[in-house]
């Protein structure tokens, strides 16, 4: 029927005008620069041709390609950076090294491209915005006047959060590349503030400030600022509500100054302020605010191409934020040594290694009687001081607290391996040793102070023991298939248990082991030989009284 035989006609038609719009929407086109192009970096003209390609590729800036005989290949090295083009192919990078200074993957080449990129295998193309300039003998053509410019049209901050913001690595990296593209692209910045909010007992937020000309500073900010009159008289606290973004333009005759920084700014001789809300995907409000000493601020188009990336940029910040968060989590529940380890990979039951380390075992006594003389909330309140006193001094002379085993603690000083030659084992062994009696002897002063406020509150003193042993143990994994614990296991860690036991038996509160005397070399009080349950020989036993 006629009706029917018009059908397949019609849809022939509209996906032939779908794969037209589909081939025409993004394109690779290579044409001769057809004039003598030269990129430079610290003074060297480190790329000289007259020879180039511009490959025109959709949605980017023309780029040039340079044949590697007219570039200074004795100045790249190549980097570790690998990225793929599902139509150029893989590309390898190269960091440019002239003198003093070091630009890091500023160029790339496909050596061994697609068939779509064959005009410009091996050849090789620079990030100008890494390098410091490029001169050309001829006219500028309106592509070079796009290349310049940053972009093909549309957002140039968007361009460049997707292109070239993944490859930061941490986010005072991450500011500093965006605020420099805010420079470069003519938004008229001077002060950029960022605020993360963190996962951290102590710290509510990392601060990063770029200011032009100077590096990105990074600025911890505990939870007491809750309750500091610049904190609460600041345009964080609306933001952080949810009343949305500030503005207060600087200049005239009447500006708006209600919050302290304003008036800070406006007599550093800023015009324009504009602070606004970064919001993640979980519904966590961050903040950023700009600054602009330019005479008439910042434009609509300055803060609309702000506007329209604040969607990405939250997207990016939030991976490193919860990066972040994942270290600080595990700093503080393994210990910044073994976090690493985890977050390198060690997650599996069985994964580990063997090291030689001091082993510390601390306890305090009699916690149970305390327990049941005091409040649930006051006995923690105790404990809590407790490990301050005694966990608080192995953090602050360098060692890494394992386990809090009720009112115990298992901790590590490791021994680092020879290195190079320079530092022997026995200087390392020794090293850890006087870090390990840094730690006891600071955890002494530490209780000692506590029972004195105890004392004049009209409290018992606290009783502990503390026992100090070296050894081989295994570092590692341990626990069930999806419940994991890292710690160290092995004879040397029972022995430092055995040990710290008698401590009670023999009225000592330090108790060192003669393996560690003997690497410590120093001069200790020997309480004699004793036997350590499941150790088949006695063992002499030291303490810190009576040390010359």
């Amino acid at each position: 029927m006629p009706g029917n035989a018009s059908i397949p006609t019609s849809l022939e038609g509209r996906n032939n005008a779908v794969e037209e719009r589909r081939a025409g929407s993004y394109h690779l086109r290579f044409e001769s620069a057809r004039r003598r192009i030269r990129v430079y970096f610290n003074g060297l003209a480190v790329a000289d041709s007259k020879r180039a390609l511009i490959l025109h590729e959709s949605r980017h800036p023309p780029v040039f390609y340079f044949p590697r005989e007219d570039v200074r290949m004795d100045c790249l090295e190549v980097s570790a950076l690998t990225t793929y083009c599902p139509f150029k192919g893989n590309a390898t990078y190269w960091s440019l090294v002239v003198g003093d200074r070091t630009a890091k993957d500023a160029g790339w080449s496909y050596d061994n491209p697609y068939p779509e990129a064959f005009p410009i295998r091996g050849w090789i193309a620079f990030y100008l915005d890494r390098l410091d300039g490029l001169k050309d003998a001829g006219t500028e053509s309106r592509q070079d006047a796009e290349l310049r410019e940053g972009a093909l049209g549309g957002n140039a901050v968007a361009d460049w959060l997707l292109r070239r913001a993944w490859q930061a690595t941490s986010v005072p990296e991450f500011m500093a590349g965006f605020c420099q593209e805010l420079v470069s692209i003519g938004i008229p910045v001077w002060r950029v503030r960022l605020a993360i909010r963190t996962l951290h007992p102590q710290l509510l937020s990392s601060s990063y400030i770029w200011e032009r000309g100077r590096q990105v500073e990074e600025e911890a900010i505990g939870h007491t600022i809750l309750h500091d009159r610049r904190f609460l008289e600041s345009p964080l606290v609306p933001i952080y509500e949810g009343a949305g973004g500030v503005r207060r333009r600087l200049e005239g005759d009447h500006p708006n100054l209600d919050y302290p920084v304003v008036r800070e700014l406006k007599a550093a001789g800023a015009t324009d302020y504009v602070a606004m809300p970064v919001t993640f995907s979980d519904g966590q409000i961050n903040f950023i605010s700009l600054a602009s000493d330019t005479p008439g601020g910042f434009s609509v188009a300055d803060l609309g191409q702000i506007y329209e990336i604040l969607p990405i940029l939250s997207r990016l910040l939030e991976v490193h934020a919860l990066k972040r968060n994942a270290a600080n989590l595990l700093d503080t529940y393994l210990g910044p040594h073994t976090g690493r380890k985890v977050l390198n990979g060690q997650i599996r039951r069985g994964d580990g290694e063997d090291i030689y380390a001091v082993i510390w075992f601390s306890d305090m006594r009699e916690s149970t009687a305390l327990a049941e003389s005091m409040g649930r909330e006051a006995f923690l309140g105790l404990l809590n001081r407790f490990f301050e006193c005694t966990a608080g001094a192995v953090q602050a002379n360098g060692g890494e607290v394992l386990r809090f085993i009720g009112d115990a603690a298992l901790a590590i000083f490791p021994i680092d391996a020879p290195g190079d030659g320079i530092v022997s084992q026995n200087q390392n062994e020794e090293a850890a040793c006087h870090r390990a009696l840094a730690a006891v002897r600071l955890a002494q002063k530490q209780v000692a102070s506590l029972n004195t406020q105890r004392a004049a509150a009209g409290e018992p003193r606290l009783d502990y023991g503390i026992a100090l042993h070296v050894g081989e143990v295994t570092y590692g994994n341990i626990g069930t298939e999806d419940r994991l614990e890292f710690t160290v296991i092995g004879a040397a860690a029972n022995e430092a248990a055995r040990i710290e036991s008698l401590c009670k038996v023999l009225g000592e509160s330090i108790l060192l082991s003669e393996d560690f005397v003997r690497l410590s070399g120093a001069t200790l009080r020997s309480v004699g030989r004793h036997p350590l349950r499941g150790v088949a020989l006695e063992k002499e036993i030291f303490t810190l009284r009576g040390q010359t």
